[in-house]
């Protein structure tokens, strides 16, 4: 059996309690090094076998799956943040399937809400932003045609974009030429939740001169939009859920005097 395992975002303690009992039962571990928090492997029990797969080729990956299976091993596939999430594990979980090896999913905190815990925002807002864009710029791995970040961005919807770190400049100008007004609240935050997290407010057009001054160039998020500005800025509206008028299926709301 293989477990693919969310690791969460960075804390150690961000993992799912779920997540940790896997990680402590397996026989293999095969970590995602580059990403993943190293002190996550301190859960595993002795003489469990660990991989980093930063080094490896997806063949590699599967050929240490399929020696565990023959050997009746479980092995946990830890990913970073939330592994269905920019997580490359369709490819492995479809090889799996024509060889016949059980798998199984196991959710994981996204970088984006360690991202927003840490900026203490909340991403959707009455009366200001209901949606939330998760997306990436186009670099060496191309996106669709229909979802060019440009045609997304036109939305002004809430964005949270990943893995476009060192391309600031060029995300700048594709938020300008989505219509973003220069002033639009922005954040910069590298590596959410770990020790040396760095989180950066900042505004549309400055986006890239924050990143210069700080050093970021990789493993940062970027979050967009006017959810993150002050209520004097967005005037956002309370949610109606606690309203004193307002009837639920667990309370009547009271008629306003």
């Amino acid at each position: 059996m293989v477990n693919f395992v969310g690791a969460g975002c960075g804390a150690k303690d961000l993992i799912t309690v779920r997540g940790q009992r896997l990680l402590q039962q397996a026989d293999v571990v095969i970590y995602a090094g580059s990403l993943v928090n190293p002190a996550l492997l301190e859960e595993t029990r002795e003489g469990c076998e660990t991989y980093d797969s930063a080094k490896m080729t997806l063949d590699e990956v599967l050929a240490v799956m399929e020696r565990a299976e023959e050997r009746g091993l479980m092995t946990v596939r830890l990913h970073t943040g939330d592994p269905s999430v920019y997580g490359a594990i369709r490819e492995q979980m479809d090889r799996l399937s024509e060889r016949g090896i059980p798998y199984e999913v196991c959710p994981g905190v996204s970088s984006f809400c360690g991202a927003a815990a840490s900026l203490r925002a909340e991403l959707t807002l009455p009366e200001v932003s209901q949606t939330v864009i998760l997306t990436r710029l186009a670099g060496r791995t191309r996106t669709p045609k229909k979802e060019s970040f440009r045609a997304l961005a036109a939305h002004h919807a809430t964005m949270a974009v990943f893995l476009s770190a060192g391309m600031l400049k060029e995300l700048e100008q594709e938020l300008k030429a989505a219509g973003y007004e220069p002033e639009t609240p922005a954040a910069i935050v590298y590596k959410a939740t770990w020790p040396d997290e760095k989180t950066i407010r900042c505004t549309v057009s400055t986006l890239w001169a924050a990143a210069e001054r700080e050093g970021i160039t990789k493993t940062a998020i970027i979050l967009i939009g006017d959810v993150l500005g002050s209520r004097k800025q967005n005037g956002y509206a309370d949610s109606r859920l606690y309203a004193a008028d307002f009837t639920t299926g667990f309370r009547k709301g009271r008629d306003k005097a």
